[in-house]
């Protein structure tokens, strides 16, 4: 759905003849109205500390809540020239408001923010430093880090996204640790060429699915995510039911790092059981080969005899030696084939995006 701009026309983030490197700070809100003006405050009065080092403004998604959060926001935007608003009629997740943000971000780096300041103000400072110093394309605030730390996280949830890191480290072969927080600073330059489009919170791992298809510059920085807002004004902002989506996009955002892994990895134990049970048919067929009487003394006869007696033995060993052999085949064929679609899908997307690229230069 289209989305409405503010009434007072936006503040330029680049002002003129300025050298300052200019941000834009992206808050994604949706049904803050019990914390949203307290939080604004606060972040608007850090950043103010910041106008020496960098030109900033604060742009606010407000994704189709149903309580007063746009008309807070639109009454802090007020009397202040950097902070714009943007209403989108319906909720469209957590990606269409962040999609819909970098869309009108105008500053030459763009800071997401949790708008509960889950992440403090004081991380705006912290990610704009690395990203410049660092020359980053990505710069991902991580409390799972050496360095970092949480607060009043409660102990289902901090497990739960720990888990979901780890496992998304394991299976991209990507060196960092979280794929799933918010709190990043963007060289807006690189953003506008990844081409995103996922609408829902795998939005996160899919910028970096995609940073490193392009082989951009991600980096980490320690952070402190503290949930106080969450557990004493949000109780319920965050239901069973995201929960469990959540875990459900960590866990196919994990697959589509590297869908061949799983594949080869499934197919792989079980060609080792199927080899392994081959291998033990075979040792017994060997073992009473000398002892098997036929009629005829040819090998083919007397090894025909011997398996026969074997199979009568033990027949479920010929049963799931000869199905996960079969299996395991399949699960290969299947892994070789995601690996080949994947190189295709590497390369489409690196043309496509060289493409996007030179059609916005030109």
């Amino acid at each position: 759905m289209e989305t409405a701009q503010k009434p007072h026309e936006k503040a330029n983030t680049v002002r003129e003849g300025s050298t300052k490197p200019s941000v834009t700070v992206l808050l994604p809100a949706f049904n803050e109205a019990s914390i949203i003006t307290e939080c604004l405050t606060i972040l608007a009065n850090k950043l103010s500390l910041l106008d020496q080092k960098y030109d900033w403004d604060i742009l606010i998604v407000n994704d189709g809540s149903s309580d007063d959060t746009g008309s807070l926001a639109e009454e802090f935007a007020k009397s202040r020239t950097n902070v714009s608003v943007y209403h989108n009629i319906v909720n469209q997740n957590l990606g269409g408001a962040l999609r819909r943000g970098f869309k009108e971000a105008e500053g030459q780096y763009i800071v997401v923010l949790d708008i509960d300041l889950s992440f403090g103000p004081e991380h705006v400072e912290k990610l704009m430093d690395a990203a410049i110093k660092e020359d980053a394309d990505v710069v991902i605030a991580s409390p799972y880090m050496k360095g970092g730390k949480t607060t009043k996280v409660p102990f289902h949830r901090l497990l739960l996204s720990k888990g979901l890191n780890k496992l998304m480290r394991h299976t991209s072969g990507i060196n960092l640790h979280s794929f799933t927080g918010m709190a990043r600073a963007y060289r807006r330059e690189f953003l506008d060429t990844l081409n995103l489009k996922t609408n829902n919170y795998s939005i996160n791992p899919e910028i970096i699915h995609k940073t490193e298809i392009l082989r951009g510059r991600i980096i980490e920085i320690p952070a402190h995510l503290d949930w106080t807002y969450q557990v004493e004004y949000g109780q319920n902002r965050t239901s069973s039911v995201r929960i469990f989506k959540g875990i459900m996009n960590g866990l196919m955002s994990s697959f589509i790092f590297r869908p061949y892994g799983l594949f080869m990895m499934v197919g792989l134990i079980l060609l080792f059981l199927s080899l392994y049970m081959i291998a033990w048919i075979f040792y017994h067929v060997y073992a009473i080969y000398p002892e098997v009487q036929v009629a005829n003394e040819f090998f083919d006869d007397r090894f025909t005899e011997a398996v026969s007696q074997v199979y009568n033995k033990r027949p479920h060993a010929f049963l799931i030696g000869g199905f996960t052999f079969v299996t395991a085949i399949q699960f290969l064929g299947l892994g070789f084939i995601s690996l080949q679609k994947k190189r295709y899908f590497d390369e489409l997307f690196h043309l496509n995006s060289a493409i996007l690229k030179r059609t916005k230069d030109s």
